[in-house]
């Protein structure tokens, strides 16, 4: 079933620029390895080992997949999945 996989503007260095790939999958983790297989070198930029790096949210529809079912959550054709990095930064206080 496809879902479509919307890239941040900081990773589509890494998908030909593309602001949204189509994948297959029946749950989240699924469509994520199957978008780092299309683009091996976004893979190092989600996945540390084997694992999803904490710094990358995912979220289905308006929900983060951390109140789902984490990367077991299953998905049904059409829908859109997020991608979200946790941006850090900003001035210390003086």
């Amino acid at each position: 079933m496809a879902i479509t996989i919307q890239i941040p503007t900081a990773l589509r260095g890494f998908t030909e620029r593309k602001s949204e790939v189509a994948v297959e999958g029946q749950t989240v983790g699924a469509a994520i390895n199957a978008l780092a297989e299309a683009y091996p070198d976004l893979r190092q930029h989600l996945y540390q080992g084997e694992n999803l790096r904490s710094f990358i949210n995912i979220f289905v529809g308006d929900t983060n997949i951390r109140k789902l079912e984490g990367l077991d959550t299953k998905l049904a054709g059409g829908e859109t999945v997020m991608l979200v990095p946790a941006i850090a930064g900003g001035a210390a206080a003086v």
